[in-house]
């Protein structure tokens, strides 16, 4: 490939006496193109799973190191604790100590709450703020996640077990398979951290978690209308229809008590929340709101016996602490599917909400947190977790707002959590006895409608339509079928985009930037200009087997509908079709077969196809496939400018 053009351009907003000077630019010089330099399949290998499974490079800092340093770094490598531990001071402590009781008079009344949202006994949801906030501890990397059981992983918990098995009729075998599920979320969780494939999780958009999330919110606040209104007989379903019917049904059933004693209080609630949401310095008054409900509808409940007047009491609580679980777990019989599968769904939902939240205050605090690290201390928790009588735990929004508010330094703020829960279960557990039902739904009802975000689903119809698509699905889906079909629409619309996106790539035309060697999309840049003789096409993605097909079929309209353009302006003939493959990142055997059978197509049409801007691993490809003896030194250029300087001289000296 050589030779030079001389290019004479009257440039715009040239002063009159000058406008028909010719400026003449400088010869542009022909650029081979040249293979990458040769590697062995091996080091090809090891180059593409780095990438693929190590882009972030965990090992560099054991690089150049000694045996025993090596040694240290692995150990505060998976136990963080030991990292910050050496240099923690009282003075960090202090801040440790405040955030850590706050969130423990949000995480006491919230772990009653959400243990009866799994239908599992109350006590569970504190045994799940105990031991799995120590573990985290000393596994997690983040300093301000606030770890115990969530909302939406509750429901779906709740919703798949309770499909098969009733809480009621069979409670030991519902309870053994909520620490089997939850043993199987944490191996797969940690398994995910181990073999690095937390991009798994990345299916789940954020799109479709907006619209999951708001749906699930609206579903848990409709289940806890049971609550609320003091009906006794209530529907199992967890579908919007369902469950407005049983409450419309059963209207016999509603308590004036009940109902005057639960709007009263999730009045508080709600404006306690308004007051902490518009003055985040007074962040304590939502997280004391929930204990102080508590404390102070258990008093009133005592004072006035309101089991008398028809308003529901927790009852006996177990004093102690977490009974031990392992000989609990299902690991054979005909629901141990039921128990895996509830584990995966669980599992992925709880990861994704405690990663997007230990990611989001990292941010604001200017440190990293390790995704993969992540997902095995979680992992590792709920492992430990379903042996000491545990279900699912994550890191929850609401208590981690509130524990970065309250100046949180390190993740001793989990740990002076703990010690608060132990406090409850060795000597307050008496004190739950007359808390209302109703307090518990008022509470759950508070900490869900912060997941409905419709701030956000309006930003997705603005930004993107597809999106909003999805949202919009996902949000209806679990809504009106249910919390599984939900999530599985959610991850389905979130498939079909990434497989739309790679099936059906974006082609665009090319213009000139008058004066430049710069080209563009010419429906972006109004002043970018089609070149005579010329078509130039760019392609916005690798070329696969599943859009080589698609590519070839679409590069052919596009000529055809330039050729009729020309046809229609009198211009001159299109006589070359270039390439851009500057966003090809990538090509397989089918995606080659296709550039080739197209340049054949459309030399059998008398134009030339030429490829420009093809990186290092196209054209290593296009070269062992000896592709490049079909396209010649003729066809693949280094630019488009290079591409278009090099054929018009060509096409000049044809007669």
């Amino acid at each position: 490939m050589g030779g030079s053009f001389k290019r004479v351009e009257n440039f715009p907003n040239v002063p009159e006496t000058s406008m028909h000077i010719p400026v003449t630019i400088e010869p542009l010089e022909i650029h081979k193109v040249c293979l990458p330099p040769n590697k062995t399949a091996f080091q090809a290998f090891k180059q593409s799973f780095s990438e693929i499974f190590f882009p972030d490079d965990p090992l560099h800092q054991f690089k150049d190191q000694t045996f025993l340093r090596k040694l240290v770094l692995g150990l505060q490598y998976f136990f963080p604790i030991f990292q910050w531990g050496p240099n923690y001071s009282l003075k960090l402590l202090k801040s440790d100590l405040i955030s850590g009781i706050t969130i423990a008079s949000l995480a006491i009344p919230q772990g009653i709450s959400y243990a009866k949202l799994a239908n599992l006994p109350p006590i569970i949801g504190l045994y799940s703020s105990f031991v799995p906030p120590l573990a985290y501890a000393v596994l997690g990397s983040s300093r301000d996640l606030a770890v115990g059981p969530v909302s939406i992983a509750s429901l779906v918990m709740g919703s798949m077990l309770r499909e098969m098995v009733s809480p009621l009729k069979e409670p030991v075998l519902y309870l053994q398979l909520a620490f089997t599920a939850t043993f199987f979320a944490g191996v797969f969780q940690a398994s995910l951290g181990l073999l690095r494939l937390g991009f798994i999780i990345d299916f789940l958009s954020k799109a479709t978690l907006i619209g999951f999330m708001a749906g699930a919110a609206v579903i848990v606040s409709l289940q806890q209308l049971k609550g609320m209104l003091g009906i006794v007989h209530f529907t199992t379903k967890m579908g919007f229809l369902p469950v407005m019917s049983s409450v419309l049904s059963h209207r016999t059933e509603w308590a004036w008590q009940t109902i005057l004693m639960g709007f009263c209080f999730l009045v508080f609630l709600l404006v306690a929340r308004n007051i902490s949401l518009r003055k985040p310095r007074l962040f304590w008054v939502s997280a004391a709101a929930p204990l102080a409900s508590v404390v102070l509808s258990t008093f009133l409940a005592f004072i006035f016996k309101a089991q008398n007047h028809g308003i529901k009491t927790i009852g006996h609580l177990e004093q102690g602490l977490n009974p031990p679980s392992a000989n609990m777990l299902y690991f054979h019989g005909p629901y141990l599917g039921l128990a895996v599968k509830t584990g995966i769904v669980t599992g992925i939902l709880s990861l994704t909400e405690g990663i997007a939240v230990g990611r989001t205050f990292a941010s604001l605090k200017n440190y990293q947190v390790d995704g993969n690290k992540e997902m095995m201390a979680i992992g590792l928790m709920n492992m430990a977790g379903s042996c000491t009588s545990c279900y699912v735990t994550t890191g929850s929004f609401s208590r981690s707002a509130v524990n970065y508010n309250a100046g949180s330094k390190t993740a001793v703020s989990n740990i002076i959590l703990a010690s608060t829960v132990l406090v409850t279960l060795l000597f307050l557990m008496p004190l739950f006895y007359y808390t209302p039902n109703v307090i518990l739904a008022a509470i759950i009802i508070t900490a869900v409608i912060g997941l409905i975000d419709f701030r956000a689903a309006f930003r997705l119809w603005k930004v993107d339509k597809f999106d909003f698509l999805a949202c919009f699905s996902a949000f209806f889906g679990v809504l009106f079928i249910s919390v599984q079909m939900g999530l599985a629409i959610a991850v389905g619309i979130s498939m079909l985009k990434i497989v739309m996106h790679v099936t059906r790539p974006n082609t665009v035309i090319l213009g000139n930037i008058p004066g430049t060697q710069i080209y563009r999309n010419i429906g972006h840049y109004q002043e970018a200009t089609r070149v005579s003789y010329f078509l130039i096409l760019a392609i916005r993605s690798p070329i696969y087997f599943a859009n080589s097909t698609y590519l070839q079929e679409r590069i052919l309209r596009w000529v055809r509908e330039e050729e009729e353009r020309i046809q229609a302006a009198k211009e001159n003939t299109l006589k070359c079709i270039i390439l851009d493959m500057a966003a090809v990142t990538a090509i397989d055997t089918s995606g080659i077969g296709a550039l080739v059978e197209l340049k054949k197509t459309l030399e059998k049409r008398s134009l030339q196809l030429v490829l420009a801007n093809p990186i290092g691993e196209v054209i290593e490809k296009l070269h062992r496939s000896k592709s490049t003896e079909t396209f010649g030194f003729d066809g693949i250029y280094m630019t488009i400018g290079e591409a278009i300087a090099s054929i018009s001289s060509l096409l000049k000296e044809q007669p």
